[in-house]
Protein backbone atom coordinates (compact mmCIF):
# COMPACT_ATOMS: atom_id res chain seq x y z
CA UNK A 1 0.00 0.00 0.00
CA UNK A 2 1.04 3.75 -0.77
CA UNK A 3 1.85 5.95 2.35
CA UNK A 4 -1.61 7.71 1.10
CA UNK A 5 -4.40 4.85 2.36
CA UNK A 6 -7.14 4.32 -0.03
CA UNK A 7 -10.29 4.20 1.80
CA UNK A 8 -14.04 3.40 0.77
CA UNK A 9 -16.78 5.00 2.61
CA UNK A 10 -21.13 4.05 1.80
CA UNK A 11 -23.17 6.55 3.30
CA UNK A 12 -25.41 3.59 3.71
CA UNK A 13 -29.65 4.41 3.36
CA UNK A 14 -30.01 7.53 1.12
CA UNK A 15 -32.83 8.75 3.14
CA UNK A 16 -31.03 8.67 6.31
CA UNK A 17 -28.37 10.45 7.97
CA UNK A 18 -25.40 9.03 5.82
CA UNK A 19 -25.41 11.37 2.98
CA UNK A 20 -25.23 14.26 5.79
CA UNK A 21 -22.47 13.09 7.31
CA UNK A 22 -20.87 12.89 4.06
CA UNK A 23 -21.14 16.55 3.16
CA UNK A 24 -20.79 17.71 7.09
CA UNK A 25 -17.40 15.83 7.51
CA UNK A 26 -13.59 16.99 6.96
CA UNK A 27 -11.23 14.75 5.53
CA UNK A 28 -7.92 14.02 6.64
CA UNK A 29 -5.43 15.47 3.91
CA UNK A 30 -3.06 12.15 4.15
CA UNK A 31 -5.73 9.86 2.75
CA UNK A 32 -7.77 9.26 -0.22
CA UNK A 33 -11.38 8.75 0.88
CA UNK A 34 -13.39 7.51 -2.07
CA UNK A 35 -17.19 8.02 -1.50
CA UNK A 36 -19.04 5.12 -2.92
CA UNK A 37 -22.78 6.91 -3.63
CA UNK A 38 -25.23 8.61 -6.15
CA UNK A 39 -23.39 12.00 -6.71
CA UNK A 40 -26.72 13.80 -6.98
CA UNK A 41 -27.60 12.57 -3.60
CA UNK A 42 -24.23 13.74 -2.22
CA UNK A 43 -24.79 16.79 -3.81
CA UNK A 44 -28.77 17.54 -2.72
CA UNK A 45 -27.66 17.21 0.94
CA UNK A 46 -24.94 19.99 0.64
CA UNK A 47 -27.02 22.11 -0.77
CA UNK A 48 -29.41 21.30 2.09
CA UNK A 49 -26.64 22.54 4.43
CA UNK A 50 -26.23 25.96 2.32
CA UNK A 51 -22.72 24.72 1.13
CA UNK A 52 -21.14 23.38 -2.17
CA UNK A 53 -19.05 20.17 -2.06
CA UNK A 54 -16.70 19.33 -5.07
CA UNK A 55 -16.35 15.85 -5.38
CA UNK A 56 -13.93 14.67 -8.29
CA UNK A 57 -14.63 11.16 -9.75
CA UNK A 58 -12.76 8.62 -8.35
CA UNK A 59 -9.50 6.93 -9.95
CA UNK A 60 -6.09 5.34 -8.82
CA UNK A 61 -4.10 8.73 -8.22
CA UNK A 62 -6.81 11.29 -7.28
CA UNK A 63 -6.29 12.35 -3.85
CA UNK A 64 -8.00 13.65 -1.51
CA UNK A 65 -11.59 12.88 -1.16
CA UNK A 66 -13.73 11.51 -4.33
CA UNK A 67 -16.91 9.88 -5.33
CA UNK A 68 -17.42 6.44 -6.89
CA UNK A 69 -20.74 6.85 -9.18
CA UNK A 70 -23.31 4.38 -8.44
CA UNK A 71 -27.20 5.82 -8.93
CA UNK A 72 -30.14 5.50 -7.36
CA UNK A 73 -33.11 4.10 -8.75
CA UNK A 74 -35.62 7.08 -7.60
CA UNK A 75 -34.42 10.18 -6.43
CA UNK A 76 -34.10 10.31 -2.00
CA UNK A 77 -36.09 12.21 -0.07
CA UNK A 78 -34.97 12.54 3.66
CA UNK A 79 -36.65 11.16 5.67
CA UNK A 80 -38.65 8.72 3.78
CA UNK A 81 -37.49 5.23 2.86
CA UNK A 82 -38.14 3.81 -0.67
CA UNK A 83 -37.36 0.30 -1.41
CA UNK A 84 -36.76 0.80 -4.90
CA UNK A 85 -33.24 2.13 -3.23
CA UNK A 86 -32.72 -1.32 -1.59
CA UNK A 87 -30.52 -2.59 -4.17
CA UNK A 88 -28.61 0.65 -4.49
CA UNK A 89 -27.26 0.31 -1.24
CA UNK A 90 -26.51 -3.06 -1.33
CA UNK A 91 -24.48 -2.37 -4.80
CA UNK A 92 -22.33 0.20 -2.65
CA UNK A 93 -21.54 -2.14 -0.63
CA UNK A 94 -20.62 -5.42 -2.87
CA UNK A 95 -18.41 -2.24 -4.76
CA UNK A 96 -16.93 -1.80 -1.76
CA UNK A 97 -16.56 -4.97 -0.71
CA UNK A 98 -14.62 -6.39 -4.20
CA UNK A 99 -12.13 -3.29 -4.18
CA UNK A 100 -10.93 -3.90 -0.44
CA UNK A 101 -10.84 -8.05 -1.49
CA UNK A 102 -8.53 -6.80 -4.52
CA UNK A 103 -6.41 -4.68 -2.77
CA UNK A 104 -7.76 -1.18 -4.02
CA UNK A 105 -9.11 -0.21 -0.98
CA UNK A 106 -6.88 -0.53 2.02
CA UNK A 107 -9.90 -0.15 4.35
CA UNK A 108 -14.14 -0.05 4.69
CA UNK A 109 -16.11 2.88 6.59
CA UNK A 110 -19.76 2.07 6.55
CA UNK A 111 -22.99 4.46 7.31
CA UNK A 112 -25.74 3.00 8.54
CA UNK A 113 -28.97 0.78 7.30
CA UNK A 114 -32.26 0.25 7.49
CA UNK A 115 -32.17 -3.70 7.28
CA UNK A 116 -36.44 -3.40 7.20
CA UNK A 117 -36.87 -1.43 4.38
CA UNK A 118 -33.82 -3.76 2.31
CA UNK A 119 -35.66 -6.80 3.27
CA UNK A 120 -39.27 -5.55 2.42
CA UNK A 121 -37.38 -5.18 -1.27
CA UNK A 122 -36.94 -8.72 -0.96
CA UNK A 123 -33.57 -9.45 0.03
CA UNK A 124 -33.03 -11.21 3.14
CA UNK A 125 -30.31 -9.07 4.85
CA UNK A 126 -29.61 -8.98 8.59
CA UNK A 127 -26.86 -6.75 8.82
CA UNK A 128 -23.49 -5.52 7.69
CA UNK A 129 -21.41 -7.69 9.28
CA UNK A 130 -23.34 -10.94 7.87
CA UNK A 131 -23.23 -9.57 4.23
CA UNK A 132 -19.33 -8.51 4.49
CA UNK A 133 -18.79 -12.42 5.46
CA UNK A 134 -20.73 -13.63 2.96
CA UNK A 135 -19.30 -11.67 0.55
CA UNK A 136 -15.29 -12.31 1.47
CA UNK A 137 -15.97 -16.20 2.07
CA UNK A 138 -15.52 -16.11 5.65
CA UNK A 139 -17.05 -18.28 7.93
CA UNK A 140 -16.19 -16.54 11.31
CA UNK A 141 -16.48 -12.97 11.89
CA UNK A 142 -17.04 -10.92 15.44
CA UNK A 143 -18.33 -7.86 16.04
CA UNK A 144 -16.94 -5.48 17.91
CA UNK A 145 -17.87 -2.06 19.45
CA UNK A 146 -15.30 0.49 20.62
CA UNK A 147 -15.67 3.74 22.81
CA UNK A 148 -12.65 5.16 23.83
CA UNK A 149 -10.62 2.62 25.62
CA UNK A 150 -14.13 0.13 26.03
CA UNK A 151 -13.76 -2.62 23.80
CA UNK A 152 -17.00 -5.30 23.51
CA UNK A 153 -17.15 -7.85 21.49
CA UNK A 154 -20.18 -10.51 20.55
CA UNK A 155 -20.55 -14.19 20.43
CA UNK A 156 -23.95 -13.75 18.61
CA UNK A 157 -25.28 -10.76 16.87
CA UNK A 158 -28.34 -9.96 15.06
CA UNK A 159 -30.70 -13.20 16.42
CA UNK A 160 -33.22 -13.03 18.65
CA UNK A 161 -32.65 -13.34 22.49
CA UNK A 162 -35.06 -16.94 21.91
CA UNK A 163 -32.20 -18.19 19.74
CA UNK A 164 -29.06 -16.93 21.99
CA UNK A 165 -28.27 -20.14 23.92
CA UNK A 166 -28.45 -22.66 21.02
CA UNK A 167 -26.09 -20.15 19.39
CA UNK A 168 -23.05 -20.26 21.80
CA UNK A 169 -21.58 -23.24 21.23
CA UNK A 170 -18.17 -24.50 22.21
CA UNK A 171 -17.23 -24.28 17.99
CA UNK A 172 -18.40 -20.70 17.95
CA UNK A 173 -16.66 -20.06 21.25
CA UNK A 174 -13.46 -21.09 19.90
CA UNK A 175 -13.57 -19.19 17.06
CA UNK A 176 -14.76 -16.05 18.27
CA UNK A 177 -11.86 -16.04 21.15
CA UNK A 178 -9.38 -16.79 18.65
CA UNK A 179 -10.21 -14.19 16.51
CA UNK A 180 -10.47 -11.14 19.28
CA UNK A 181 -7.13 -12.35 20.79
CA UNK A 182 -5.38 -12.19 16.71
CA UNK A 183 -7.24 -9.00 16.41
CA UNK A 184 -6.39 -7.03 19.57
CA UNK A 185 -2.60 -7.96 18.76
CA UNK A 186 -2.25 -7.17 15.18
CA UNK A 187 -4.77 -4.37 14.48
CA UNK A 188 -4.79 -2.93 18.16
CA UNK A 189 -0.86 -3.48 19.00
CA UNK A 190 -1.99 -5.29 22.85
CA UNK A 191 0.78 -7.66 22.97
CA UNK A 192 -0.72 -9.99 25.37
CA UNK A 193 -4.65 -9.31 25.90
CA UNK A 194 -7.02 -10.31 28.65
CA UNK A 195 -10.15 -11.05 27.71
CA UNK A 196 -13.40 -10.93 29.58
CA UNK A 197 -16.07 -13.68 29.24
CA UNK A 198 -19.13 -12.67 30.52
CA UNK A 199 -21.95 -15.43 31.63
CA UNK A 200 -25.30 -15.92 29.76
CA UNK A 201 -27.10 -16.34 32.39
CA UNK A 202 -27.51 -13.86 35.94
CA UNK A 203 -24.39 -14.58 38.28
CA UNK A 204 -22.88 -16.75 35.62
CA UNK A 205 -25.61 -19.58 36.52
CA UNK A 206 -24.96 -19.51 40.23
CA UNK A 207 -23.10 -22.71 40.27
CA UNK A 208 -26.29 -24.61 37.60
CA UNK A 209 -28.90 -23.08 40.08
CA UNK A 210 -29.72 -20.98 36.98
CA UNK A 211 -28.77 -22.40 33.73
CA UNK A 212 -25.79 -25.01 32.56
CA UNK A 213 -24.20 -23.20 29.43
CA UNK A 214 -21.34 -21.65 31.79
CA UNK A 215 -20.68 -24.75 33.36
CA UNK A 216 -21.34 -27.07 29.80
CA UNK A 217 -19.86 -24.92 27.26
CA UNK A 218 -18.37 -21.45 28.25
CA UNK A 219 -16.08 -22.53 31.08
CA UNK A 220 -14.71 -25.09 28.58
CA UNK A 221 -14.27 -22.78 25.76
CA UNK A 222 -11.73 -20.06 28.13
CA UNK A 223 -10.00 -23.35 29.37
CA UNK A 224 -9.53 -24.23 26.14
CA UNK A 225 -8.04 -21.23 24.80
CA UNK A 226 -6.49 -20.77 28.06
CA UNK A 227 -4.69 -23.89 26.55
CA UNK A 228 -3.77 -21.95 23.04
CA UNK A 229 -2.15 -18.91 25.21
CA UNK A 230 -5.34 -16.69 25.60
CA UNK A 231 -5.31 -14.59 28.52
CA UNK A 232 -9.15 -15.34 28.65
CA UNK A 233 -10.88 -14.70 32.05
CA UNK A 234 -14.80 -16.23 33.20
CA UNK A 235 -17.07 -16.41 32.56
CA UNK A 236 -18.10 -13.29 34.64
CA UNK A 237 -21.47 -12.37 35.90
CA UNK A 238 -22.22 -9.55 33.04
CA UNK A 239 -23.88 -7.75 36.18
CA UNK A 240 -20.31 -7.08 37.68
CA UNK A 241 -18.06 -6.93 34.73
CA UNK A 242 -18.46 -3.45 33.34
CA UNK A 243 -17.22 -1.97 36.92
CA UNK A 244 -14.54 0.09 36.46
CA UNK A 245 -12.19 -1.65 39.15
CA UNK A 246 -12.43 -4.83 36.34
CA UNK A 247 -12.30 -3.16 33.63
CA UNK A 248 -9.27 -1.66 34.15
CA UNK A 249 -7.74 -5.27 34.09
CA UNK A 250 -9.19 -6.15 30.60
CA UNK A 251 -8.10 -5.56 27.43
CA UNK A 252 -11.53 -6.44 25.92
CA UNK A 253 -14.92 -8.16 27.10
CA UNK A 254 -16.77 -10.85 25.42
CA UNK A 255 -20.79 -10.70 25.92
CA UNK A 256 -22.91 -13.74 24.92
CA UNK A 257 -25.59 -11.43 22.68
CA UNK A 258 -26.07 -8.09 21.28
CA UNK A 259 -27.98 -6.35 24.26
CA UNK A 260 -25.90 -8.17 26.78
CA UNK A 261 -22.88 -5.98 26.25
CA UNK A 262 -24.07 -2.97 24.08
CA UNK A 263 -26.37 -0.74 26.13
CA UNK A 264 -23.09 -0.26 28.62
CA UNK A 265 -20.47 0.30 25.52
CA UNK A 266 -23.69 2.91 24.14
CA UNK A 267 -23.86 4.76 27.61
CA UNK A 268 -20.33 4.83 28.18
CA UNK A 269 -19.49 6.45 24.61
CA UNK A 270 -22.96 7.07 22.47
CA UNK A 271 -22.03 9.45 19.39
CA UNK A 272 -18.39 8.46 19.66
CA UNK A 273 -18.33 4.68 19.23
CA UNK A 274 -17.18 2.70 16.36
CA UNK A 275 -18.52 -0.78 15.18
CA UNK A 276 -15.39 -3.11 13.94
CA UNK A 277 -16.05 -6.47 12.23
CA UNK A 278 -12.95 -8.88 13.32
CA UNK A 279 -11.91 -11.62 10.84
CA UNK A 280 -12.71 -10.20 7.49
CA UNK A 281 -9.81 -9.86 5.41
CA UNK A 282 -9.52 -5.93 5.30
CA UNK A 283 -10.53 -3.49 8.30
CA UNK A 284 -14.03 -2.63 8.29
CA UNK A 285 -15.64 0.04 10.58
CA UNK A 286 -18.97 1.35 11.47
CA UNK A 287 -21.09 3.81 13.28
CA UNK A 288 -22.70 2.92 16.44
CA UNK A 289 -26.00 4.74 15.35
CA UNK A 290 -28.85 4.38 13.11
CA UNK A 291 -30.18 5.70 9.92
CA UNK A 292 -31.69 9.00 12.17
CA UNK A 293 -34.45 9.37 9.63
CA UNK A 294 -36.05 12.26 11.69
CA UNK A 295 -32.63 14.46 11.44
CA UNK A 296 -31.87 13.99 7.69
CA UNK A 297 -32.10 17.00 5.63
CA UNK A 298 -32.22 19.07 8.80
CA UNK A 299 -28.73 20.31 9.20
CA UNK A 300 -28.49 18.17 12.72
CA UNK A 301 -25.67 15.98 11.96
CA UNK A 302 -23.64 14.89 14.85
CA UNK A 303 -20.22 13.84 12.90
CA UNK A 304 -18.47 12.40 15.98
CA UNK A 305 -18.86 8.39 15.31
CA UNK A 306 -18.79 8.94 11.34
CA UNK A 307 -15.33 11.02 12.74
CA UNK A 308 -14.21 8.18 14.90
CA UNK A 309 -14.60 5.41 12.33
CA UNK A 310 -12.30 7.25 9.87
CA UNK A 311 -9.89 7.45 12.26
CA UNK A 312 -9.91 4.40 13.34
CA UNK A 313 -10.24 2.96 9.64
CA UNK A 314 -7.16 5.23 9.10
CA UNK A 315 -5.20 3.47 11.99
CA UNK A 316 -6.12 -0.23 11.29
CA UNK A 317 -5.52 0.52 7.45
CA UNK A 318 -1.92 1.09 8.33
CA UNK A 319 -1.44 -1.72 10.74
CA UNK A 320 -2.89 -4.09 8.21
CA UNK A 321 -0.09 -2.52 5.17
CA UNK A 322 2.72 -3.92 7.51
CA UNK A 323 5.98 -1.97 8.58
Amino acid sequence: MSKRPVIAITPGEPAGIGPDLMAALEYDDDVDWVCIADPDLLDDRARLRGRQRHWPRYAPGVHGPSILPVALAHRAVPGVLDPANADYVLSCLRRATEGCLAGEFAALVTGPVHKAVINEAGYAFTGHTEFLAHAAGVAEVVMMLVAGSLRVALVTTHVSLASVPAAITGARLDAVLGILDAALMRDFGIARPAIAVLGLNPHAGEGGHLGREEIDVITPAVVRAQARGIRAIGPIPADTAFIPARLAHVDAVLAMYHDQGLPVLKAHGFGGGVNVTLGLPFPRISVDHGTALDRAGTGRVDTGSMASAMALAKALASRHAGP
